[in-house]
């Protein structure tokens, strides 16, 4: 049955000659797997496989089988043309990051729109933001997947709750383990993240490289004792490289 859905592009790999077997975040279906058959042709002219990169936006007319695990898709085109985005070095590895964390977060088919709706505008205020605006974009994202996924935080930093308690997943007055104790600064800065809601004030959230990645590590293995689908991030050393 030929159905119409826009995706976001999680992963590609090469299949033969000529064809890719992708792994894209559907709007109607989740996430679902499809094969494009003569998509990386010889001659350039004819090459559409740039078009499958990780975290581009697509409107796609799909053969959808509710039996089969692999779909074929039949038409596709952009949703969005990014203004430069794929070809900036910081700007891509966050995207790469990004959806990465949707690769290894999302449940295949199982249709999650509102949170299909987030990460395409996430990813559309990322290609507009400027270079200096954009450095608290990878962990906004992984609080809000969280939150949408029902994995939100409890209770607010004050001073009688100054702590991250990963196994509670929330604020606390007890000292965590040393093992994922954060700094009081820190929890004082998710709190204020956990509370922005729009990119035009996400940059006023001041937080220095070593704090953000400490909550980025933090979050992530809080994602990784809390569902049954997290896994390794490997971008993740890519992103320790940009994000200062």
């Amino acid at each position: 049955m030929l159905q119409k859905t826009n995706g976001i592009v999680l992963r590609s790999i090469k299949y033969g000659d000529s064809s890719l077997v992708t792994t894209i975040f559907t709007s109607v279906y989740g996430v679902q797997t499809y094969m494009v058959q003569g998509v990386r042709s010889a001659k350039q002219r004819q090459n559409r496989a740039g078009s499958f990169q990780p975290g581009t936006i697509l409107e796609l007319v799909v053969y959808q089988q509710p039996q089969k695990n692999m779909q074929r898709i039949r038409e596709f085109q952009a949703a969005y043309i990014y203004n430069g985005l794929q070809e900036n070095v910081i700007k891509n590895s966050i995207v790469i990051f990004s959806v990465e964390l949707l690769l290894r977060l999302l449940p295949e088919h199982a249709p999650l729109p509102a949170l299909f709706d987030f990460a395409s505008e996430y990813l559309v205020a990322l290609d507009k933001k400027n270079i200096n605006e954009i450095a608290n974009f990878p962990l906004y994202f992984i609080i809000k997947c969280s939150r949408m996924l029902g994995f939100d935080l409890k209770g607010n930093y004050s001073k009688q709750t100054p702590h991250l308690d990963m196994e509670e997943g929330g604020f606390t007055e007890n000292t965590p383990s040393m093992a994922h104790a954060t700094t009081e600064d820190d929890a004082r800065a998710l709190n204020e993240l956990l509370k922005t809601e729009n990119y035009e004030t996400l940059k006023n959230t001041e937080i220095n490289g070593a704090a953000r990645l400490r909550l980025i590590d933090w979050y992530i293995i809080f994602l990784q004792r809390h569902t049954q689908y997290m896994g390794t991030i490997r971008s993740l050393p890519v992103l320790r490289a940009i994000l200062h």
